[in-house]
């Protein structure tokens, strides 16, 4: 790792830093706090896919070369379940192991050595990358059912539905992030706050509802998707 110029300053972003050597893993967390990363660390890639389920990182920095599993196992892993961005930190420099990588759903790829300006610019490019988008026209259709999200309202089949403000939340969450897995923990906080992270049992009722005026069988939901214990999908 060299240094060069003072490195950029982030953006306050969470990033989980997979490696089992220590003394580079405290490096770079020194290095990512200051330059204003929030940091979380994991040395496993056991450890690595449980961090990243708990505390929903905005990048995963990780080192191909784990105790436990393949870093291409844990790229699998989280691909389960989430598109978090993934940049590989690793000494191997063959070109079939940067393609198992990348085939595997990794975004970026560095290599040791490496220059830290160089890697917190690709940190950041990752986490920008990952940014949802909203439709230009601020309207998502699926099926019976126009959401408009500039308006902040839902019709099906022409006629409006009423929400409450909490039910307008969930569903506008989980539509700009439409056909993506949201897992519960980001929907708790990004609906109720950051101090609601393991109160399920709210997605359940507000879910249920949104079934309710939404679906034309609330049973067999078509839009409002159930991943159990992981989170929630909107499919259009």
């Amino acid at each position: 790792m060299t240094t060069g110029p003072s490195p950029a300053r982030g953006t306050g972003a969470r990033v989980l830093v997979v490696d089992d050597e220590p003394g580079l893993a405290h490096a770079l967390t020194i290095t990512l706090r200051a330059s204003g990363w929030d940091v979380r660390t994991a040395r496993d890639g056991a450890s690595a896919i449980a961090e990243a389920a708990e505390h929903l990182p905005d990048v995963v920095l990780l080192d191909l070369g784990l105790p436990d599993m393949s870093g291409v196992d844990v790229i699998t892993a989280l691909r389960g379940w989430t598109r978090v961005p993934v940049v590989v930190l690793s000494a191997r420099q063959h070109g079939e192991d940067k393609v198992e990588a990348l085939d595997a759903g990794a975004d970026d790829y560095v290599t040791k050595p490496f220059a830290m300006n160089e890697l917190l610019a690709r940190l950041r490019a990752a986490v920008r990358r990952a940014q949802p988008e909203a439709p230009p026209e601020g309207v998502v259709e699926a099926g019976r059912l126009s959401v408009d999200l500039a308006r902040r309202r839902v019709l099906r089949d022409g006629a409006e539905v009423r929400l409450t403000p909490t039910e307008w939340a969930m569903l506008e969450v989980l539509v700009r992030h439409r056909g993506r897995l949201v897992p519960r923990r980001q929907l708790l906080q990004e609906v109720w706050g950051p101090a609601y992270g393991d109160e399920t049992h709210y997605l359940r009722v507000y879910s249920a509802q949104l079934r309710r005026k939404l679906e034309d069988d609330p049973s067999r939901p078509r839009h409002i998707i159930t991943t159990p214990a992981t989170g929630y999908t909107f499919e259009v």
